[in-house]
């Protein structure tokens, strides 16, 4: 035995040939798992779903407060566009929700709009719940008697 090298009879610990055995055993115990016993796969709703066949919609808006104040907060970034669709969604969500048309009309003012900006501050004094609110309304008085007179010297 003198020209033989000798060779271990156990692999090294660094060998494939352990990680390979335990692969194999592993794959192996996932096919005998019964089907009880493996995890659903997750679900995901998609387009056919119940609930949107059923007529809901995915999208469920904010009440009308929460919208204000999103509304507002695009409104002092000057993104008027973002502020008037929240404020829509203010007036959709509760037609008789005040500051809504308050806000409505800050935007259309700011847009050039002026017949919807008075539209929409009449409709906010209207629906004005008490004197609480009185320096928003004096405001607001002020802006439709600047906005009645740009529109009757522009008409």
């Amino acid at each position: 035995m003198q020209g033989r090298p000798e060779f271990p009879r156990t692999p090294p610990a660094s060998s494939p040939r352990p990680r390979w055995a335990f692969a194999l055993a592993i794959l192996a115990s996932l096919l005998v798992l019964p089907a009880a016993q493996r995890p659903a796969p997750p679900t995901y709703p998609d387009s056919k779903s119940e609930s949107v066949a059923a007529g809901s919609s995915a999208y469920t808006p904010p009440g009308p407060a929460k919208s204000v104040e999103i509304g507002k907060f695009y409104l002092r970034r000057k993104d008027y566009k973002g502020a008037l669709s929240r404020f829509e969604e203010a007036v959709h969500t509760d037609p008789s929700y005040a500051p809504a048309y308050l806000g409505l009309g800050k935007v259309y003012e700011k847009t050039g709009v002026r017949q919807k900006a008075l539209d929409a501050y009449q409709r906010y004094l209207e629906l004005l719940p008490s004197d609480k609110d009185a320096e928003d309304a004096k405001e607001v008085h002020r802006a439709i008697d600047r906005l009645r007179k740009s529109t009757a010297s522009a008409g």
